[in-house]
C-alpha cells in the first residue's frame, strides 16, 4: 500500500543517531552533516518507488556534494519478516547500486520512529543549523521512474537550502511504501 509522507514541519531538529553503515563503519549524525546542509533518507532494498528511482538518488547526492550537501540513507524495514531487507542484502544493494552515501541499519527502529519516517523513499533535507527544510518527493516518479526532463524537486530544494538555509514554501509529498515496522 502506497504511503505519503506529511507535510514539512520547519525547522524541526534533526534527531541524533548511532547506527551501523553497510562499510563496516558506524555512523552518527555529525559525520554525515554537510557543512550546507544535510539529507536524511531512508530507503530500502526492495520497495519497487525506491528501486525506480535509486540511480537518481546517487547523482542527486554526488551533484548536491558540489553544493557543500551531504547524505546518509537508512534502512528501517523488519528484516524478519522482509529478509529482502536485511543487513547482508542491504551490502549487496549498496555495491550493485554504486550508492556514494552512507547506507546505515536501524535495527530497533527508534531512529525511524523519532523522524516519524512513513514510507520508503522518505527524505528529510536539514539547513546547516539541522533544522527541517524539505520533506517531500524526489521527482514525480512513481513506482516507475518520471521522464529524464522531470523536475527534480529534492535537488532543487536542496540547492535552495545549501544557498539559503530555507527550503521551498511549495512542496509535494513522496509516496512509497510503508516503513515495514514490527510487531509490537
Amino acid at each position: 500500500m502506497a504511503e505519503e509522507t506529511p507535510v514539512c514541519d520547519f525547522g524541526w531538529k534533526a534527531k541524533d543517531f548511532t547506527l551501523p553503515g553497510v562499510d563496516g563503519k558506524t555512523y552518527s549524525l555529525a559525520d554525515v552533516r554537510g557543512e550546507k546542509g544535510t539529507l536524511v533518507m531512508f530507503i530500502c532494498n526492495h520497495c519497487p518507488y525506491v528501486k525506480a528511482v535509486i540511480d537518481r538518488i546517487v547523482r542527486d547526492v554526488k551533484e548536491l556534494e558540489a553544493h557543500g550537501i551531504k547524505a546518509v540513507a537508512i534502512s528501517s524495514n523488519d528484516a524478519a519478516h522482509y529478509p529482502d531487507d536485511s543487513f547482508d542484502n542491504m551490502k549487496r544493494f549498496a555495491e550493485e547500486q554504486g550508492l556514494n552515501f552512507p547506507y546505515l541499519y536501524d535495527e530497533s527502529q527508534e531512529v525511524a520512529r523519532a523522524y516519524d519516517a512513513a514510507c520508503t523513499p522518505d527524505f528529510f533535507g536539514f539547513n546547516p543549523r539541522h533544522e527541517l527544510q524539505y520533506r517531500g518527493r524526489l521527482d514525480e516518479s512513481r513506482k516507475e521512474a518520471a521522464p529524464a526532463h522531470a523536475r527534480r524537486d529534492l535537488f532543487e530544494a536542496m540547492k535552495q537550502i545549501a544557498a539559503t538555509g530555507q527550503g521551498p514554501r511549495e512542496q509535494i509529498p513522496s509516496i512509497g511504501c510503508s516503513i515495514k515496522w514490527k510487531a509490537a
